[in-house]
């Protein structure tokens, strides 16, 4: 009996000793810096257990053995607390470390940048090419709802999200920008100031110009002149569908549309593009010169005239400029 209680006695010591060098080993690797040789960018699925995020990790080499951020996981009780996304784990990061990323949930952010002047369909494309983002975009969008800038999101974040940020952030423009425009102005509606916005939106690419330019269109508007701007014309051909890749013809400005503001007056039926809160604020506190054309100049921007003989003479520069710009023809 003495002898068993021995031996009983020695099985008894030796499994402590093993629990405690197994539990000693397990901390060791637990803290211990781990085999990732960069910073590098992680998706972990929603849905998934410990074990399976363990062994994910452990493929994308973040971590060497998957069984030791199991364990630590139940043992501190944080494996239902784990997030599921998009996770930035950095160089040598610990098992230890690892956890603690996981169960925070900071997520990476991306970002897609909106310019202004796309039309809806060329936004909308550029949603579905962005990766990241799920599912399509189910929610009504029309011309001039979305505002143009940089939007975060991350992994997982739907497109319809994404969209409604848009048009909340084109609404949420509106209510602060139309009630402080200047008096008196041909605009009845926000509708129109967008409409116009688009316009300008798409007729410079300068920012000192754009009150200048919303300046001749508002004076046109006043006088009841067509307001004459290409590129409602080249937006009348596909409905902004399609980019129009050439220079418009005289045929293009006298096909029928009702977005052609050579052969209409007034405003077109709808914005030709998503102007951004610039142009929204130009066609708000337009420049007030008194001037009626306007043509480029060669320089990227525009030269300006309040007559008809002013502008012609502007015409004629800019098309003697043309010709020397213009390779020689076989």
């Amino acid at each position: 009996m003495g002898r068993l209680l021995r031996w009983l006695g020695f099985l008894v010591f030796f499994i402590i000793i093993g629990v405690s060098g197994v539990g000693f080993w397990s901390y060791t690797e637990f803290v211990r810096s781990g085999p990732l040789a960069a910073e590098k960018i992680i998706v972990i699925p929603r849905g998934e257990g410990i074990e399976r995020i363990a062994i994910l990790l452990a493929r994308h080499n973040v971590i060497k053995i998957p069984l030791v951020l199991s364990i630590a996981a139940r043992t501190v009780a944080t494996d239902k607390a784990l997030q599921a996304g998009e996770f930035t784990f950095p160089q040598a990061v610990s098992p230890r470390d690892v956890l603690k990323i996981l169960k925070t949930g900071k997520q990476v952010v991306r970002r897609l940048t909106v310019a202004e002047g796309l039309t809806s369909a060329e936004i909308l494309d550029r949603l579905k090419k962005t990766e990241g983002l799920a599912g399509g975009v189910t929610v009504t969008v029309r011309e001039g709802q979305l505002l143009p800038e940089t939007y975060y999101f991350t992994f997982g974040d739907t497109r319809n999200t994404l969209v409604k940020r848009m048009q909340g952030g084109m609404q949420k423009a509106l209510a602060i920008l139309w009630p402080k425009r200047s008096p008196n102005l041909p605009l009845a509606t926000q509708e129109e100031a967008v409409i116009l916005a688009s316009i300008v939106e798409k007729e410079t690419g300068r920012a000192a110009e754009r009150a200048r330019v919303a300046g001749v269109f508002i004076n046109r508007l006043r006088l009841n002149m067509r307001l004459q701007s290409d590129p409602t014309v080249a937006y009348g051909l596909h409905q902004g569908h399609q980019e129009l890749r050439r220079a418009l013809t005289r045929k293009d400005l006298k096909t029928p549309s009702p977005f052609n503001t050579y052969l209409n007056k007034g405003l077109p039926p709808g914005p030709i593009a998503n102007p951004g809160r610039a142009s929204l604020e130009a066609v708000l506190h337009p420049a007030d010169t008194g001037e009626l054309y306007f043509v480029a100049d060669g320089s990227g921007g525009h030269a300006f005239a309040r007559s008809l003989a002013e502008h012609n003479h502007n015409v004629a520069k800019w098309r003697k400029l043309e010709k020397t710009q213009k390779p020689n023809q076989p």
